[in-house]
């Protein structure tokens, strides 16, 4: 037993006694599961010749992590070198040639490779990509045709929004941001000038908990002296040409024909109430050499929005280049003053205007929804997504941009329904120019195949006319295959990645035609010590009907018969449905790789528990009834139906079964706790559980603290704590950065249990942020929730 204490790492505590010890280890057969080599990624080039094989690091330490950070207006910085924090990178760079298979070692990479972004030039003869140093960001560029790399020029990136490296359709270069060097960095005071104010005055400014906001004077100026950068094009030559003065640049992005640029830039009133992206947002179209041709938009402070899921800023948004035309741009504009609850036939209407901009833009649709994207293989044949997520509905509509042909409804679904999605375009690349694959009123479609048997992807062919279907290819067991790219549409060869169970991911070329696969990369396993672990898929239902699954993971050698039912871990995440039917569907393969994972709970299965990770955890609110109004009677109808399918198996003892999750699976854990005794004890991690503190909705829950206050109440099992009568270990990272999981929220519950006497551990991780990055701080964490469960289930034994 542990008592009622904290835990202290390092040197920080929360509470008055602490308990005092540093980073700790978890068995050697844990230790390699998180030292395993991450998979590989990779990257077709836009003329399909070549693919581009990632690799990535195992975790870094506590060092990496503890970096300087400086916190602005929503976003983390690491201030030495002007990129992200903790920004995740790449360590190897190789490529392989997609005819024959030939691996190709690239010459002249930097050393202690760290690249934090590479993006292949439209023509795939180049690659750039930015190398991450200490105390810079350097623009590399390769040349594929030589596998040769050399850095492109010696000034230093602005990398705070991660690099921005946006290549001209003709492969002549790029644009990309470097850093002001003529700023001077504010000095950091001690002493306030005065008192920080913000004033409402009777108008409605709803928001969601945000972190990291700017909190004073001081703040605005680090945000306009980090996040201020100049644009500039950078050729093949390596030679730079700055292009406008320097400023806040969002955006940046050049015109199909080259001859334009679609500008971004954050201006003044900044906000201490909302993040970066509700600031005033102003969009021009430049010349390429800077000079402004026409003013787009100019979005004023987004901070009194709906705080609804549809509810969008008023004026011209989601503005882009026509993917299709040489200069024309496409945006929707809110027919509704972009409000879900006022009443409208007409939500978003859908313009474009063309080069030189000088005529009225011409109306191309008008949505009963949220325009969410378009997508254009010519000027008479243009994709349009909309959605709405009060009702989960999805439309999609072929539209003629000239005006010849009404606008055509292709398909109207559910967006919740995963079995019957008919999946995404595949695009072909022309001219530098991203298309939409479209042959003899036929386009292609993958998706990933949802069914009662498990995702099983598939190829097919949709004819926009009339929407028959033809299927051309689906995964076949005991495989699970997923299609990437469209390598060649004539030949009907694509880029696949196949797995099975003991085999993980690797790149292959499918040849439909023959049916012939062709292997490009060969992935060793790796974490062989988990090979004896068995997956399956299982299928339960819980006391109403309603359908459920889980993973179950089973120790290597075990026998129920012989060796009886085993103390069982269940990990989960609720989730809200608008109908059974969806929530009752079925995710993931029995034929996916076996990677046994250290973030959720199938580490265990090596330490002799049964896991059933990805329970799942249906809220479900069908008609005119929300999910959240009967959350915790459908949470304890989840957790009675995940014990018992243990149970009915042999393989589970009811008496020593423990509940999990991270974030809102951690939420869900301490509710679970509070409002029954199915589980012997529970681990949460990163969880908010005061729901007062995020008054303006949380998760997927619209209403406020003040439409339903018991709501709130009831959901928060801080006000429920007196009722937790089982052990529960929490842990989170003392740097959260998520929207309302504040650590305060774990530190008060945990005082919350202390107070109430029961039992409760603590354990804040130093300078971690929502998801833990640091391998001592992963490790520890291992070592930590092995350890609870040893004690709370196998001690019972």
């Amino acid at each position: 037993m542990f008592g009622l204490s904290s835990l202290l790492v390092g040197t920080q505590s929360v509470t008055a006694n602490p308990v005092k010890i540093d980073y700790q280890q978890p068995a050697q057969e844990i230790i390699d599961i998180v030292d395993a080599a991450p998979s590989p990624g990779a990257s077709l080039s836009p003329n399909g010749k070549l693919l581009m094989v990632l690799g990535y690091p195992s975790l870094p330490d506590i060092r990496d992590v503890s970096a300087d950070e400086i916190k602005l207006a929503g976003r983390r910085i690491n201030p030495a070198n002007h990129t992200v924090s903790q920004a995740r990178y790449i360590n190897s760079l190789k490529l392989v040639t997609v005819e024959t298979g030939e691996q190709r070692t690239v010459a002249g990479l930097p050393e202690h490779l760290k690249i934090i972004g590479a993006n292949w030039s439209p023509n795939g003869r180049y690659i750039a990509f930015a190398h991450m140093r200490d105390n810079q960001v350097q623009l590399w560029l390769v040349d594929a045709e030589k596998s040769s790399a050399k850095l492109w020029t010696k000034q230093p990136l602005n990398a705070v929004w991660g690099p921005q490296l946006k290549w001209r359709h003709d492969s002549k270069g790029l644009y990309t941001y470097f850093k002001a060097d003529e700023l001077q960095q504010p000095a950091l005071k001690t002493v306030p000038t005065g008192p920080v104010i913000t004033e409402s005055m009777g108008r409605s400014a709803p928001g969601r908990t945000y972190q990291d906001l700017l909190q004073n004077k001081q703040d605005e100026l680090l945000f306009e002296y980090y996040f201020t950068s100049q644009i500039s094009f950078v050729d093949l030559k390596g030679k730079t040409t700055d292009i406008g003065s320097p400023a806040i640049y969002r955006s940046v992005s050049s015109s199909p024909n080259d001859n334009y640029l679609l500008v971004g830039q954050i201006k003044r009133p900044y906000s201490y109430a909302v993040p970066w992206y509700r600031f005033p947002l102003t969009t021009e179209v430049w010349t390429p050499q800077g000079k402004l041709v026409h003013r787009v938009a100019e979005q004023p402070l987004a901070d009194n929005l709906p705080i609804a899921f549809d509810a969008v800023a008023q004026g011209r948004r989601s503005i882009s280049w026509r993917n299709d035309a040489d200069a024309t741009l496409v945006w929707a504009e809110a027919a509704d003053q972009g409000d879900p609850a006022v009443k409208a036939d007409v939500r978003d209407r859908l313009f474009q205007q063309a080069a030189p901009f000088n005529k009225a833009p011409q109306k191309l649709l008008d949505l009963s929804k949220r325009y969410s994207r378009a997508l254009a293989a010519d000027a008479e044949n243009i994709l349009v997504w909309e959605r709405w997520w009060a009702d989960r509905n999805e439309k999609l509509w072929l539209i003629d941009s000239t005006g010849k042909r009404s606008p055509q409804l292709v398909w109207e679904r559910s967006w919740e329904d995963r079995y019957n999605d008919p999946g995404q375009p595949f695009t072909i690349q022309k001219n530098g120019r991203t298309l939409l694959y479209l042959a003899n009123n036929n386009i292609l479609l993958s998706g990933t195949g949802a069914s009662a048997e498990g995702d099983r992807p598939f190829i097919d062919r949709y004819a926009l006319n009339n929407g028959e279907t033809e299927r051309l290819w689906r995964s076949q067991a005991p495989y699970f295959e997923q299609a990437r790219e469209l390598i060649d549409p004539q030949a009907l060869t694509f880029l696949m990645q196949r797995e099975s169970v003991d085999d993980p991911a690797d790149f292959f070329v499918r040849d439909l035609d023959d049916d012939s696969l062709r292997a490009l990369t060969d992935t060793p396993h790796p974490m062989p010590h988990t090979k004896g672990i068995t997956r399956e898929l299982i299928t339960y239902t819980r006391e109403d009907g309603l359908a459920m699954s889980a993973e179950l993971y089973l120790p290597a050698g075990y026998d129920k018969d012989r060796d009886g039912p085993l103390p069982t871990m269940v990990w989960a995440y609720p989730r809200e449905y608008k109908s059974s039917a969806a929530a009752a569907q079925i995710s993931g393969s029995p034929y996916e790789f076996v990677r046994i994972s250290y973030w959720g709970p199938q580490y265990l299965a090596t330490q002799g528990y049964a896991v059933l990770d990805s329970a799942t955890m249906p809220i479900v609110g069908e008609g005119d009834a929300r999910p959240n109004d009967t959350f915790i009677e459908q949470l304890v109808m989840n957790g009675k139906a995940a014990i018992a399918a243990g149970v009915e198996r042999g393989i589970t003892d009811p008496n020593r079964v423990a509940l999990g999750g991270h974030s809102y699976g951690a939420f869900m854990t301490a509710n679970m706790l509070a409002h029954s005794d199915l589980f012997t004890t529970g681990i949460a991690r990163s969880g908010a559980y005061n729901r007062s503190l995020t008054p303006f909705g949380f998760q997927r829950e619209e209403r406020t603290v003040w439409d339903d206050t018991d709501l709130y109440i009831r959901m928060s099992p801080f006000f429920h704590a007196h009722k937790i009568n089982e052990p529960m270990l929490m842990i989170h990272g003392a740097n959260d950065n998520n929207s309302g999981t504040f650590p305060m929220q774990s530190e008060r519950l945990y005082q919350a249990m202390k107070g109430l006497a029961g039992s409760a551990r603590l354990v804040m991780l130093p300078h971690e942020s929502h998801g833990y990055r640091a391998r001592e701080s992963i490790l520890h964490m291992l070592w930590e929730q092995t350890r609870w469960l040893d004690t709370y289930l196998k001690e019972q034994e």
